[in-house]
């Protein structure tokens, strides 16, 4: 049978209210018995009832994350930054899958099984500025990415459209001119979105540089997949649209830019010379290794949970919604002719 509390407050020599303030880290326990009871716990492998806890202390200790798809890698690696920032700070973590549908995005935030954890981290991507009042939960939640602008909630989001220029400029500063940019948007929609932003900060480098944009390099995508990379790159090449360099608005996007450049012959970074966006795992692990935008994903997990919790921990209060940007770095490989470089941190706004 599992240990119980009485069988801690028998072994550390206590009462099972004594016990049960050590659990709840009631402050007018002496530092002796605390130690002596927190022994107990380690040497039987007692684990206090949560549930318990939560009704007495109004919380549950767990803490909602809501991303589009754990299929992404870009969203799976979140999710295993915030689980980890929470852990930290002695939280459990609930993730739920809502496929960008709008209607599931909704019922995340009016009444989701996300609704019975202490607070919520969201990022949504098919909700849009009309849908901000619908922010106004009264619930702790903090909101991730881009889509939701002007809402009442805390938001931590990318620096999307200077890391997307200066992405580009890195492929400019390299000798590239003919840069294509796959992943814009297929059909022009209302609000903000990382592809528009990105698109941007694509645009504000060929204009500081001097140079003009050839609308053809602007390569849209249902999907930020690698099939959206391979398809795009492969349309430019039977079109026969010269490019000498790719910025792709996810890594996703670019692996697949790089099958597509492998498949027709073309060396990397010699012929084609190819960066993305998110810096997930497996852009170290390419051939050529992929170079990328790391947006600070980390930084953004741990800024997430942290809003999180000062919301969690305000009781009612109403502080003025407040907007997080972690800086971001290009990380430098073999795709734009950096062997054996990991990465070089550039200068970002804070």
């Amino acid at each position: 049978m599992d240990p119980t509390m009485h069988d801690v407050a028998r072994l550390a020599g206590v009462s099972i209210k004594t016990v049960s303030n050590v659990i709840n880290d009631y402050p007018h326990v002496s530092a002796q018995t605390r130690e002596r009871v927190q022994t107990a716990i380690d040497e039987l492998g007692y684990r206090p009832n949560l549930s318990a806890r939560g009704l007495r202390s109004g919380r549950t200790g767990v803490i909602g994350l809501a991303v589009p798809a754990l299929s992404e890698n870009y969203f799976a690696e979140l999710a295993d930054a915030v689980i980890r920032a929470a852990d930290d700070r002695g939280l459990g973590v609930v993730v739920e899958q809502t496929s960008g549908d709008r209607a599931r995005e909704l019922q995340v935030i009016t009444g989701g099984r996300l609704r019975l954890t202490d607070g919520l981290l969201f990022s949504p991507v098919a909700l849009g500025q009309p849908d901000a009042d619908a922010l106004d939960t009264g619930f702790p939640l903090v909101l991730l990415g881009e889509r939701i602008f002007d809402g009442p909630t805390d938001h931590v989001a990318m620096h999307n459209t200077s890391a997307a220029r200066a992405a580009v400029e890195h492929l400019l500063d390299i000798g590239r001119r003919r840069i294509a940019l796959v992943g814009a948007e297929e059909e022009e929609t209302p609000g903000t979105s990382s592809a528009k932003l990105r698109l941007a900060g694509y645009r504000e480098a060929f204009l500081e540089a001097g140079f003009e944009v050839d609308p053809r390099l602007i390569r849209t995508s249902a999907h930020w997949s690698r099939s959206g990379g391979l398809l795009a790159i492969r349309e430019l090449i039977s079109e026969g649209v010269a490019f000498d360099g790719v910025f792709a608005l996810n890594d996703a996007l670019g692996l697949g830019a790089l099958r597509a450049l492998g498949e027709a012959g073309l060396r990397v970074p010699e012929d084609v010379a190819v960066i993305g966006f998110d810096d997930i795992d497996e852009a170290k692990f390419s051939i050529p290794s992929m170079s990328s935008v790391d947006a600070g994903r980390t930084q953004i997990a741990v800024a997430a949970v942290d809003l999180l919790i000062e919301r969690i921990e305000e009781k009612g209060g109403r502080r003025s919604p407040r907007t997080v940007k972690p800086g971001f770095r290009i990380v430098r490989r073999e795709s734009t002719g950096f062997p054996g470089r990991t990465a070089h941190p550039d200068p970002a706004p804070l």
